[in-house]
């Protein structure tokens, strides 16, 4: 493990990746993180496959950047992943580590003028998602042959979404890719020959801290499982987590049952608009709400808080995003609990029934508070990143010239273009009141509450 004091044999990119753990408040890796680096370091090709949320990320970042040439102004490193948000969550830890190296994402959903903004000063590190990274490659024909570290992050998940042609593509365009590194959170997925792996060295704990997770089965008398849900959420009472369903259709129904019991929660599907699926995220991990409602589009590659539990409307067709959808709870060596809502004459399937899972009667149990208030309200700020606006910046402006505590400011989310802030529900309307149309920096900010 890593120490705060570290022993002489170190090198110099060890002491690097402490001072950048340093800046996460971490005094030390985990084992797999720990391994990870140790075996990057070594200039191998590496496949990763460790369990959601056990901190793959940093894992290959910390030790990569200390590789990067500070002379070269050309892209040195491509990380590809299956989806938009994502690539927004390499992008902020990234820049967190405050390497001083350019960081970019670009990703379907959003404008094809911003990725030409954000490119026109090539990154060290570009990170996007196949199908957007291969239209700029065609568009832009900027240099390649600087891109000697190639990341196919949860790359199982790229091809299952259809990306394999984009990303044979792209690998084939790189001429002087000199080490791959491939994560996932799951072992049964052949790896396509294109990637080009060279002895592998692979790393493997996905079997760390299945032990966390307790799984159990709430029946419903009633094939419409909508008044059980209500139940079981009476049950649950207040706690962050997600409830899983199968379609968007299906999700809508029961969005419109949770709105009709005033049950305050936030839809997450793959048909929305990338600002409302931000926003949603947003106002998932600042506590504006408890409750994500969401497809399997959330399963997995979201940075989201810990959860308490996550709930199955619909069970999924198979064992693997099952797995992947409990892996938003039980993370970091935490407990979780899983619960599958299940109508008594459903047949279960065979991976479930392997699982033999602890039936759980509702009815017969205590149940908890669902109707606190709200604490927590979200605003928006018209400013972001790319106007030189920090964290800093605004929580400034809210305690000095809000007047607020600093207790009652939540998470700050900085975006390119926007910022996101959470505060106490009691002052939100006279916080906006007091700093509406305020400058930051050099620009005049419109704020108000979503």
């Amino acid at each position: 493990m890593l120490k705060e004091n570290q022993e002489q044999k170190n090198t110099p990119n060890d002491n690097l990746i402490t001072s950048f753990l340093n800046k996460f408040e971490i005094t030390a890796l985990n084992p797999m993180q720990e391994e990870a680096c140790k075996t990057i370091q070594l200039k191998s090709d590496v496949v990763l496959l460790s369990p959601t949320g056990t901190g793959k990320t940093l894992a290959f970042l910390l030790p990569l950047i200390g590789t990067l040439d500070i002379d070269c102004s050309e892209i040195q490193i491509l990380i590809l992943v299956p989806s938009r948000e994502l690539a927004q969550q390499i992008e902020q830890v990234t820049r967190q580590l405050g390497s001083g190296f350019k960081v970019n994402a670009v990703y379907g959903g959003r404008s094809g003028t911003l990725d030409k903004i954000d490119l026109k000063h090539k990154p060290a590190i570009l990170i996007g998602t196949p199908g957007r990274i291969a239209d700029r490659f065609r568009r832009d024909k900027f240099p390649l042959e600087f891109i000697n570290t190639l990341i196919l992050d949860e790359f199982d998940k790229s091809l299952e979404t259809g990306f394999e042609k984009e990303m044979a593509e792209i690998v084939e365009a790189l001429p002087n890719v000199q080490q791959r590194i491939l994560t996932s959170a799951t072992s049964d997925v052949k790896i396509p020959d294109f990637v080009g792996l060279k002895r592998p060295v692979f790393i493997n704990y996905l079997h760390e801290g299945i032990s966390q997770l307790t799984i159990k089965t709430i029946l419903s008398p009633e094939k419409d499982k909508l008044k059980t849900l209500g139940k079981a959420l009476a049950f649950i009472g207040c706690q962050p987590g997600i409830i899983f369903c199968n379609f968007k259709d299906a999700l809508e129904r029961v969005s419109d049952f949770l709105t009709e019991n005033h049950i305050e929660h936030e839809c997450f599907h793959g048909d929305m608009e990338q600002v409302d699926r931000e926003r949603a995220l947003v106002k998932f991990r600042n506590g504006t709400n408890q409750l994500l409602l969401a497809t399997d589009l959330a399963a997995r590659g979201l940075d989201i808080p810990e959860i308490k539990f996550i709930l199955h409307y619909h069970l999924p067709p198979r064992n693997k995003e099952f797995t992947h959808r409990n892996g938003r709870t039980a993370r970091m060596n935490r407990d979780g609990i899983a619960y599958i809502l299940h109508w008594r004459g459903e047949e279960l399937p065979d991976y479930i029934k392997e699982i033999a899972p602890e039936n759980l009667d509702i009815e017969e149990q205590q149940k908890a508070t669902l109707s606190s208030p709200v604490k927590w309200k979200t605003l928006y700020i018209t400013g972001g990143r790319r106007d030189k606006i920090s964290k800093g910046d605004v929580a400034g402006l809210f305690l000095k010239q809000g007047k607020i505590q600093k207790e009652q400011l939540g998470v700050i989310e900085l975006k390119q273009d926007c910022t996101y802030a959470g505060v106490h529900a009691e002052i939100v309307e006279i916080l906006v009141q007091k700093t509406n149309n305020s400058k930051l920096k050099n620009k005049k900010v419109r704020i108000s509450i979503i």
